[in-house]
């Protein structure tokens, strides 16, 4: 039968209406809970009801796609009025549950069993208070999107949970008894931040009682409500702090965020730090501690409201560094194939260091990329018996000259990691790197977690490390090895995971490195810190001639084809400033008649690449050390430690010795291995893994410590050749003026050194040089010289 437009728009509209009643939409709601089935012929909400109810746990996750697949008008009523319909959602479930309980009950033995179930489940009617938990596979919103078109709305926001307040009570349903006639008056509360406000006149229609029982024309007083507390309904309820993920706030912008409002079974189940997407209603509040000052209060409370999210469901299935199972799910059986035919490559350990800032070059680049490499993918984390934990991520210090692309280095992982975080050691404090106590909108102390907290799960990059006060340092060193954060502030103790892998860049003391002073004069940084790294890199600017006219091509090349580069790719517009920098400071065997190094991207992985699959190469394998592996490591460490036994003898003492080499440094060589072997989507390191990362560890950290007290070789390695040759001329000089036992004045052998063709750079670094291998003894404060040996 067919209706003519107008009659099938107002049939359209009864029904809609119809389906919006509470009694009806109870109903086909109850209907969904009892009926859905899955492919499989499987019943999971009938199911998840009964198993909730058994654990003791009020709630049922619903996802929205299932109430589309079961009846479309359903999904539409949810969205059309959600505050009210998660309310009927609830009536329903608990209606199903009901039923459910008490059907099997009677499924179960005889007519006294029956009885005495039936009885048990009336008695037990608070636990079958069930919360519906919402769950939407839609794309979630930007907070900064957010207008007044979404007020009253249901939507979807993903974002880092950057504060928690503690859990308190709320009154739901409140009840009040006169204090002259006794009349009970049931006052609903559902603003999660409004206060009870009894009636200011009794409700009831006695008036008082008289002398005789007779009612009294005069009424009840003014204010008579009392609250009766122990028969009011409270639930908890949770505020948190939803902001936007680092890596999506405009370059320039503040970060936005936006006030959860979470109760019942969704209280303490996030922490600060936490990356999550949450479904709610949109809604507003009064907030009395904002706004004009002056003026009309209800004008302003009137007119001025703040917006927040009352929870509905929080999904936990966003990548957090590849911890949870749930991460591997989120890839695509082509993207799986895709990422194991990378695997399976024989170079893939120098694909992904080519992968790193490829428009950076220099020699010296070439092993740091493998570092960040490595510190990208980390190593396998472990849970001992007795409750400790090993940290499976990697930490990496480059300390160098200006101007050697080390603040690049951190840009660029910052945008490749999972979850990447950049802040500046001078501009944070050790509050903002770890957690800090706030007072609330409520006057409540909450704690709000800082860049190591957010950085959960990803990479931690310091800029300037080195000009972070020492008090702030130290504030950093649980969380760097235990990989926690532990607050007790303001009556307020906890414990925030801070799992994650810090890049640090810092200048040495001198704010260039000085190769007068040994590397424990350069590093002005104490063991303590320094030995939560590990691998450790002095990278240095050296001034060569060759060296300089390749760079200046370089340079000239990536100016003259940037306009070229913007057009194909934006990666290398974003790099262009690094390779500038990066060139400037190769530190490694000068090669003659360099030419400039091309930025090859033809066989490199792009950045979004990179970082799918480090994620999902963090989410598939946790590789382990094997019997033969671990006997290989150990007897390094072993020789390791010999070596720096000695030479920290010869130096006269540990004090000298700049960086420690103790247990941590071994198990920074176990991370190293592990994450090696994950490049390769490997379940068990290999020796070829355990040899790259002894290498990766002698040329980074072992290099560094070396106080360089081993000889002219040793101490000039970093200088050019016609000025290498030109201090050992020196040093013959001072051998032939100054015998074995004599004394010579300073400033007149270094003017005759002059005098004779030697510059004073070369006279100054030989002095040095023969001082540190104990061949001259300085006198009276460095102003004479005694030949020793």
């Amino acid at each position: 039968m067919a209706f003519r437009g107008g009659e099938a728009e107002m049939i359209m509209e009864e029904e809609e209406e119809e389906t919006l009643r509470p009694e009806v939409a109870q109903k086909r709601y109850g209907d969904f809970f009892r009926n859905f089935r899955t492919v499989a012929q499987e019943f999971p909400y009938r199911e998840q009801l009964i198993d909730q109810y058994r654990r003791g746990v009020g709630s049922v996750a619903v996802e929205l796609s299932d109430l589309n697949q079961f009846d479309p008008r359903l999904l539409h009523m949810v969205q059309a009025r959600p505050d009210e319909q998660i309310k009927v959602l609830e009536a329903a479930a608990r209606e199903v549950l009901r039923s459910l309980v008490v059907n099997r009950g009677s499924d179960e033995g005889g007519d006294d069993q029956k009885e005495r179930q039936i009885g048990e489940v009336a008695l037990e009617e608070a636990r079958l208070e069930v919360q519906v938990l919402v769950s939407s596979s839609q794309q979630p919103l930007d907070i900064r999107s957010l207008t007044a078109d979404h007020v009253n709305q249901l939507i979807k926001l993903s974002g880092i949970i950057v504060s928690a307040s503690k859990v308190a009570a709320k009154i739901t349903m409140a009840q009040a008894i006169c204090k002259t006639c006794g009349h009970i008056k049931r006052i609903p509360c559902t603003s999660p931040f409004g206060m009870i406000t009894p009636p200011t006149k009794c409700e009831s229609n006695r008036g008082r009682p008289s002398a005789n029982g007779e009612e009294s024309t005069k009424g009840c007083v003014n204010n008579p409500y009392v609250l009766m507390g122990d028969l009011c309904r409270f639930i908890d309820q949770q505020t948190l702090k939803l902001q936007e993920l680092p890596e999506a706030v405009p370059t320039g912008e503040m970060p936005r965020s936006i006030l959860l409002v979470c109760d019942r079974n969704l209280v303490d189940t996030v922490a600060p730090g936490a990356r999550v997407s949450v479904v709610g209603v949109s809604s507003l509040f009064e907030n009395k501690n904002k706004g004009p000052k002056g003026g009309d209060k209800s004008a302003r409370g009137a007119s001025l409201r703040t917006p927040y999210l009352k929870v509905a469901g929080i999904d936990f299935d966003l990548f957090e560094g590849g911890r949870g199972s749930t991460a591997s799910s989120r890839f695509s059986p082509a993207d799986e194939e895709r990422f194991q035919a990378i695997g399976r490559r024989p170079d893939v350990r120098d694909l992904v260091a080519r992968s790193i800032a490829p428009s950076i070059s220099g020699d010296y680049t070439v092993d740091i990329k493998r570092a960040i490499a490595c510190l990208l993918f980390g190593g396998s984390s472990k849970e001992l018996k007795d409750g400790a934990k090993l940290r499976g991520d990697i930490n990496v210090l480059l300390l160098g000259d200006p101007s050697t692309a080390k603040s690049q280095f951190l840009k660029f992982v910052e945008k490749v990691a999972p979850v990447g975080v950049y802040t500046s050691g001078k501009g944070s404090s050790a509050a903002g790197l770890t957690a800090s106590v706030i007072r609330g909108h409520n006057n409540e102390f909450y704690l709000e977690g800082g860049a190591m907290v957010l950085a959960d799960g990803g990479v931690c990059c310091i800029d300037e490390f080195d000009k972070m006060r020492e008090t702030d340092r130290v504030a950093i060193h649980e969380a760097m090895e235990q990989q926690t954060i532990s607050i007790a502030k303001a009556g307020i103790c906890t414990v925030l995971n801070s799992r994650t892998s810090v890049l640090a860049a810092a200048n040495p003391v001198f704010g260039r490195y000085d190769d007068l002073k040994s590397a424990a004069e350069n590093i002005d940084m104490m063991s303590t810190i320094l030995s939560r790294f590990d691998m450790i890199f002095i990278v240095r600017d050296v001034r060569d001639e060759d060296r300089d006219i390749a760079i200046a091509k370089h340079v000239m090349g990536v100016h003259i084809n940037a306009g070229l580069r913007d057009n194909n790719s934006a990666r290398n517009r974003s790099l262009t400033l690094s390779a500038a920098n990066a060139s400037a400071g190769a530190v490694t065997k000068k090669r003659k008649h360099a030419e400039p190094v091309a930025v090859d991207t033809a066989d490199v992985l792009d950045p979004p690449t990179l970082k799918q699959y480090v994620q999902y190469c963090r989410a598939k394998c946790q590789p382990r050390l094997n019997e033969e592996t671990s006997k290989i490591l150990a007897a390094e460490y072993v020789a390791i430690r010999q070596s720096m036994k000695q030479q920290a003898e010869e130096v006269g003492g540990r004090k000298n010795m700049p960086i420690p080499i103790t247990v941590r440094q071994l198990e920074a060589t176990v991370r190293i291995s592990e994450a090696l072997a994950k490049m390769r989507l490997q379940e068990h390191v290999q020796p070829a893994d355990v040899q790259e990362a002894l290498r990766l560890f002698k040329v980074s950290t072992m290099s560094a410590a070396k106080t360089r007290a081993q000889g002219t070789g040793a101490d000039l390695q970093f200088l050019a050749e016609d000025a290498r040759k030109g201090v050992q001329n020196a040093e013959a000089f001072l051998k032939q003026r100054l015998p074995v036992g004599t004394d010579g004045t300073t400033l007149k052998l270094i003017e005759e050194g002059i005098a004779l063709g030697h510059s004073d750079f070369s006279m100054r670094r030989a002095i040095y040089v023969m001082t540190k291998r104990h061949e001259l003894m300085e006198l009276d404060r460095t102003k004479r010289l005694r030949r020793t040996k």
